[in-house]
C-alpha cells in the first residue's frame, strides 16, 4: 500500500477512535436524568456510571500503552474500539442499572486501551516532523464531538430514550476498527517485559486518587476521604520505589528523565485542571446567577467548542512558526486571563463579555492540549510511544477532575460567589505557565523559532 495512503488512514482511524470517547462522555451526561428515571436507581448509582468508568481507565491506561508498545498499537487499537463498540451496545440493552455500572467500568477498560494507541499509532506513522498537524486533527475531532455530543444527545433521549444514546457510538467505532485493520499500519511490536507489579502499584495510585477526587467535594474532609489520600500516597511511594528497582520498569527511565515530557504533563495536567474548573464554575454562574436555562447556557459556551474545533490547527502552525515554548505559554496565558476575567463578571454582564471569556479558554486550551501533545508524543520512541501517551491520556483525565475538586472546595455551596475559585484556577494556568520553560524552542522539524521584531529576516531569508 502506498506509504501516504496508510498515513491517511491511521489518522482516519485514530481520529474517529478519539473522537467516539469524547462523544459517549458527553452524550451520557445529558442521558442520566432519564436513565435514573427509567431504571429507578438512585443518584449515587447513577454517578457511578461515570465515576465506574474514570476508574478503570485512569487505572489501566499507562498499561494498555504499554501493551501498545509491545504487541502492536494497531492490534490494541483495534480490540480496544471494537470492545468499547460492543460494551456500548450492551449497554443499551441492559437490564438494569447494576448492568449500566458494570459494563460501563468494562467499556472504561476498552476505551483505556484505545486512547494511548490512537497516539502511538501516529506516532509510527509519521516523523517525529509532521507529528503537529495529526496531533491538532485529533484534537478537533475531541473538540467537534464534545460539542456534538450534548446536543445529539439531548435529541436521541427526548424522541428515543436513554438507550439510544448507547448506540449512537457503534457504527463509528467499528467504522474506525475498519479503518484500522485496512491501513496495516506498521506492528512495531517489541519483545520489552511487562512490568505487572508496577503496572498494578501504578493502577492502586490513580484509582485512589480518583476516588478521593470524585467522592470528596461531596463528602468533605472527613475521615474516608483522609484515607483516600493516604492511600494515593502509599501507593505512589511503592510505586516509585518498585520502578527505581525493575529491572524493565512500567515507565521508561528516558521517559520520567526528560524534563521535556515532563514539563508537557505538567503543563497538559493544569491546563485541563484550569480550563474544566473554569468552565465547571462558568456553567454554575450561567444557570444560578443569570437564570439561563440549560440550552441557552450551551450557547454562551460555544465559542469554546468552536475554538476546540478551529483552533487546533491553527495551533499546529503556530507551533511550527514559533516554537513549543512560545506557543504553549501563550496558550497557558490565554487561560489564566479567561479565567480572571470570568472571576469579574457579574449578574448584569452582556453575551459578549461573556462568550469572549469562553473564546480566550478555548484559545488557549487548544494551543496547550496540541503543543504538549505533540512533544509528549514526538519526544518518545516509537518503543515508548505507548507508555508516553499513556501519561499524556492519564494528565488530561486527572486534570478534569482536580479542577472540578478544586472549583467545588472553593466555592460556597449556597452562594452564588465564585470569583474566588476562578482566581485560583487562573493561578494553576499561570504556573502551567511557568513549567512551559522546560519545553524546547525549536519547532517540532527541528528549525529554530523565527525571530520576530526589529531585525528580523524577511520572508526571502535576507536580513
Amino acid at each position: 500500500m502506498n506509504p501516504a495512503r496508510r498515513q491517511h488512514l491511521t489518522l482516519a482511524a485514530g481520529v474517529t477512535g478519539a473522537g467516539v470517547v469524547a462523544l459517549d462522555g458527553t452524550v451520557l451526561t445529558v442521558a442520566q436524568p432519564t436513565l435514573r428515571h427509567d431504571l429507578d436507581a438512585s443518584l449515587a448509582q447513577v454517578q457511578w456510571t461515570s465515576t465506574g468508568y474514570l476508574i478503570a481507565v485512569a487505572g489501566l491506561l499507562v498499561l494498555a500503552g504499554r501493551l501498545g508498545d509491545r504487541y502492536g498499537h494497531r492490534r490494541v487499537f483495534t480490540v480496544g474500539v471494537l470492545g468499547f463498540a460492543l460494551t456500548s451496545a450492551a449497554i443499551g440493552l441492559a437490564p438494569g442499572i447494576g448492568w449500566v455500572v458494570a459494563l460501563r467500568v468494562v467499556q472504561g477498560a476498552f476505551g483505556a486501551l484505545l486512547q494511548p494507541a490512537t497516539l502511538g499509532m501516529l506516532r509510527a506513522a509519521y516523523p517525529p516532523d509532521r507529528l503537529g498537524m495529526p496531533v491538532a486533527l485529533r484534537t478537533s475531532a475531541i473538540g467537534a464531538a464534545a460539542a456534538l455530543g450534548p446536543l445529539l444527545g439531548g435529541a436521541l433521549v427526548a424522541h428515543f430514550g436513554w438507550r439510544s444514546v448507547f448506540f449512537l457510538s457503534v457504527v463509528p467505532a467499528l467504522a474506525a476498527c475498519a479503518l484500522a485493520l485496512v491501513g496495516r499500519a506498521p506492528a512495531n511490536t517489541s519483545d520489552v517485559r511487562l512490568d505487572l507489579p508496577g503496572a498494578a502499584l501504578l493502577a492502586v495510585t490513580l484509582i485512589s486518587l480518583v476516588h478521593t477526587l470524585v467522592a470528596g467535594p461531596d463528602s468533605g474532609a472527613t475521615a474516608a476521604t483522609g484515607l483516600g489520600v493516604l492511600c494515593t500516597v502509599a501507593a505512589c511511594a511503592a510505586f516509585v520505589r518498585h520502578e527505581r528497582r525493575a529491572a524493565e520498569p512500567l515507565v521508561p527511565p528516558d521517559v520520567v528523565r526528560s524534563a521535556t515530557v515532563v514539563s508537557a504533563l505538567g503543563m497538559l495536567l493544569a491546563v485541563s485542571a484550569a480550563m474544566f474548573g473554569a468552565l465547571f464554575l462558568g456553567t454554575y454562574y450561567l444557570q444560578d446567577v443569570r437564570g439561563l436555562d440549560p440550552l441557552l447556557s450551551s450557547l454562551h459556551a460555544l465559542p469554546l467548542a468552536f475554538m476546540m474545533v478551529v483552533g487546533a490547527p491553527v495551533s499546529a502552525l503556530l507551533f511550527r512558526r514559533h516554537g513549543p515554548r512560545r506557543t504553549a505559554v501563550a496558550g497557558m496565558l490565554l487561560v489564566a486571563l479567561a479565567a480572571f476575567l470570568m472571576s469579574r463578571l457579574g449578574p448584569t454582564s452582556g453575551s459578549v463579555a461573556i462568550g469572549g471569556c469562553f473564546l480566550l479558554l478555548g484559545a488557549g486550551f487548544v494551543s496547550v492540549m496540541v503543543t504538549a501533545t505533540a512533544v509528549v508524543v514526538r519526544a518518545a520512541s516509537v518503543e515508548a510511544a505507548g507508555v508516553s501517551g499513556g501519561l499524556q491520556q492519564t494528565a488530561m483525565n486527572i486534570g478534569p477532575l482536580l479542577g472540578v475538586a478544586l472549583a467545588t472546595a472553593l466555592t460556597p455551596g449556597d452562594v452564588p460567589a465564585t470569583g474566588v475559585a476562578l482566581v485560583v484556577l487562573a493561578a494553576v494556568a499561570v504556573l502551567g505557565a511557568l513549567l512551559g520553560a522546560g519545553l524546547p524552542a525549536a519547532s517540532d522539524d527541528g528549525r529554530r523559532p523565527a525571530p520576530v521584531g526589529p531585525g528580523a529576516p524577511d520572508t526571502a531569508g535576507h536580513p
